[in-house]
């Protein structure tokens, strides 16, 4: 074990104090989240993401150990393991060389090369791979034996043949380089199979493709990939040069110029082509499926993480409206905390005047202090008609991602047993707007809309992950625990579904808690969960004024030991900041409790209770543009992130359908990914680049350059535009050549 800790450490650039530290608060089941802001003098202050990648390496690791101890049982039960291939194998630090090593030994179906071995065509194999100058066709002739099925000398040499082939397809050096040059050189060839040119379009870019295998983009795989599993495309990888594949094994295997090594090159060929190639292929397209999976993963999980932080409006009284002018507007009229007051349809397209008179009752009626707008169809109509009323309050458009999927959904119908699918998603979609968060952990992640290719990879990897990335941010943010539901209980450090529901069943026949410590009343929340979850939860106007703070109740005889030095209480600390200013953190340490645990306190009580989130800044789309069709080439609209891939992101401009800014359209300079520039939900000003109406696609650009109608371009330099005049070429190559050319004019402009 203690070499796994160096492992990891050596890859992490850490300490190997700092990964055991953090591996034995792991396997005492303690939470990253609860780790990372808690137990920072253990680790050495390591994050979320270090503390993540440890738990994933040494669960990754002690999985290899298992599938070593197993091989090792596996060969020494055939009596076949020797002091050296044990060393091989107690040395192997990857799951590939392990199972090379494994490969000769493990049991397989019959093969032709054990039809052969039943022959008694070993013995022949074996000389023939020794290479040494001898009579062949004499040799081979002892081997006739009809009772066995051996009727000549060619079905002999055959024989030894498949003998040999196997025998080079199972040598571990073989297959390792093989992988090596085919997954460093390999390319993947992708064609669009006959007779399906037609109903393989949304597949066209892919009818005639190949890309590097070690470099091919996350999204390109996974799209030949769902092509070739729904038939259309033919996917294969093939290496730049099969001579030096070949070559590579000539230099193995084959060791002389005689008769017996032609029949060693023979076997060799046909090891390539009909048992290593399709061996490591199969090897390497499931890691270049796991690099993209992970890669899909990441994005996914980055855009989640953006949109379940995005800023909330914060407790207020909504009126929410799910837009469809043709079976009505649901609307309802939650309070502060969420709670449905009251739910209404309207047909602002039929009876508008009805419709206005209603909604300005409601405003009134319940002291509504913004209104939510789900942005689905109708919703820019409706937008229009809402502010058309005149009201004095805000009127915010919503993503209503997942709303009809939560609608539908067991949490929905516990929650409102009493209303229809309409009144849930309406509701949705105003405390959508209040808090982003507690509202869309009620969905599963991948109805959101923010994924790539989701559907496409491994199902339970990106299930770790999603729950991962609510997790941190749950904690993150800290909860409510009085008003939080169930479902934004159960992210809780240490909690999960059961004691969620406990913590609701004790909230509803006590009522509020008063403090945290009433936490251990609730039934079967023991020590350890305390511990965990206790820091995350919070009791606003509760008894003890650290119950609303992120201050740890292990902490709390700190906290007052610093008001008592200061002849105060904690809740003048709290308040006074000329108090807290003469705090001397030193005097506070102690062999348990280090810096920056007392840092994380003084900030605590500088700000108690601070939500992370962003300030909520209300967004309105551009006026008379409210269709596809309204749009011109050339434009320049206001827009917000919907949903960012590794091609680039989609941008919601208020037409109904999102826009693409590729990657090479987002900024003035190469960039890696497009999470460099943008995040999820950030409002951004992008320019019309391209208009198919036929297709319902709209191409945009953020970069910081003129595109006028005609489709021309210029870059503007100290307020003058230069236009640029592109070849035909490839959109990484537009983006070079515009930045070339940029610097080539500020540095004119500058002399």
């Amino acid at each position: 074990m203690p070499t796994h800790y160096t492992t990891i450490a050596q890859e992490l650039g850490i300490s190997t104090k700092q990964v055991e530290a953090t591996v034995s608060l792991l396997d005492n089941d303690a939470t990253i989240p609860f780790i990372a802001r808690y137990r920072k003098e253990a680790t050495g202050s390591l994050n979320e993401v270090q503390i993540t990648q440890i738990r994933n390496r040494i669960n990754q690791l002690r999985e290899l150990d298992k599938r070593r101890e197993a091989i090792l049982a596996s060969i020494r039960e055939q009596g076949k393991l020797t002091p050296e291939l044990e060393q091989q194998i107690q040395e192997a630090n990857t799951i590939s060389i392990l199972e090379d090593l494994y490969l000769p030994y493990k049991p397989k179906r019959r093969t032709r090369a054990t039809i052969a071995k039943e022959k008694g065509l070993e013995p022949l194999a074996r000389l023939i791979l020794q290479q040494t100058n001898f009579d062949l066709a004499a040799e081979a002739q002892k081997y006739i034996n009809p009772e066995k099925g051996v009727q000549t000398t060619d079905e002999a040499l055959a024989g030894a043949r498949d003998i040999i082939a196997e025998h080079i397809n199972e040598h571990a050096e073989a297959r390792n380089q093989t992988r090596e040059l085919l997954w460093n050189k390999g390319i993947y060839v992708c064609k669009v199979i006959d007779g399906k040119q037609k109903e393989a379009q949304k597949f066209k870019d892919y009818f005639n493709a190949s890309e590097p295998v070690k470099n091919a983009p996350s999204h390109r795989v996974l799209a030949m990939r769902r092509g070739e599993k729904e038939g259309f495309l033919s996917l294969s990888i093939e290496p730049q040069d099969e001579n030096e594949i070949l070559g590579l094994l000539r230099k193995i295997f084959v060791k002389a110029h005689n008769q017996a090594s032609q029949q060693v090159e023979l076997a060799l060929k046909d090891a390539y082509k009909r048992l290593l190639k399709p061996s490591i292929e199969t090897e390497i397209r499931l890691k270049s499926k796991q690099l993209a999976d992970e890669e899909a993963i990441k994005v996914f999980a980055n855009n989640l993480r953006q949109l379940l932080l995005a800023p909330p409006l914060g407790q207020k009284n909504v009126l929410a409206i799910d837009p469809a002018f043709r079976t009505g507007c649901k609307v309802v009229c939650l309070d502060k905390q969420g709670k449905l007051l009251h739910h209404e349809v309207i047909f602002p397209d039929k009876r508008p005047t009805e419709a206005a008179e209603i909604l300005k009752q409601l405003v009134q009626k319940f002291a509504i202090e913004a209104i939510a707008i789900g942005n689905g169809t109708a919703s820019r109509e409706t937008d229009s008609f809402v502010k058309g009323i005149g009201f004095a309050i805000p009127v915010i458009v919503v993503n209503e991602s997942g709303a009809s999927v939560y609608s539908a959904s067991e949490i929905a119908r516990e929650e409102f047993p009493d209303y229809d699918l309409t009144v849930r998603g309406a509701v949705s979609i105003g405390r959508r707007l209040m808090d982003p968060l507690a509202e869309l952990v009620k969905i599963d992640p991948k109805s959101i809309g923010v994924g790539q290719y989701q559907h496409d990879v491994d199902q339970v990897l990106l299930k770790k992950e999603l729950d991962d990335t609510v997790i941190s941010c749950v904690n993150a943010v800290g909860v409510e625990l009085n008003t939080a539901s169930k479902q934004l209980l159960t992210y809780v450090s240490g909690l999960g579904p059961t004691l969620a529901q406990n913590i609701i069943n004790y909230r509803n026949e006590h009522g509020p808690f008063q403090t945290r410590e009433e936490l251990k009343k609730v039934s079967r929340l023991g020590e350890k969960a305390f511990e965990q979850a206790a820091g995350f939860l919070r009791i606003r106007n509760g008894k003890h004024p650290l119950d609303a703070s992120a201050v740890h109740p292990e902490s709390y005889p700190i906290v007052e030991q610093m008001a008592k030095d200061l002849n105060c209480t904690v809740a003048d600390l709290l308040k006074n900041p000329e108090l807290r200013k003469q705090i001397d953190l030193k005097k506070y340490v102690t062999d348990k409790v280090g810096l920056p645990t007392l840092q994380d306190i003084l900030a605590e009580l500088n700000k108690p209770g601070r939500d992370p989130r962003e300030q909520f800044e209300a967004f309105e789309f551009a006026e008379g543009i409210k269709e596809i069709e309204d749009l011109k080439v050339g434009m320049k609209l206001k827009g917000i992130v919907t949903n960012i891939t590794n091609f680039g992101a989609f941008v919601d401009i208020g037409v109904h359908q999102d826009g693409l800014v590729h990657i090479s359209q987002m900024a003035n300079r190469f960039i890696k990914s497009p999470h460099e520039v943008v995040k999820v939900q950030q409002k951004v000003e992008v320019t019309v680049l391209e208009i198919d109406l036929p297709r319902r696609r709209i191409m945009l650009s953020m970069k910081d350059e003129t595109i006028k109608e005609d489709g021309k371009k210029s870059i503007k330099v100290e307020g003058r535009e230069k236009p640029i005049h592109f070849q035909k070429s490839s959109p990484k190559q537009q983006t070079d050549t515009f930045v070339d050319k940029l610097e080539e004019l500020k540095k004119k402009f500058a002399k």
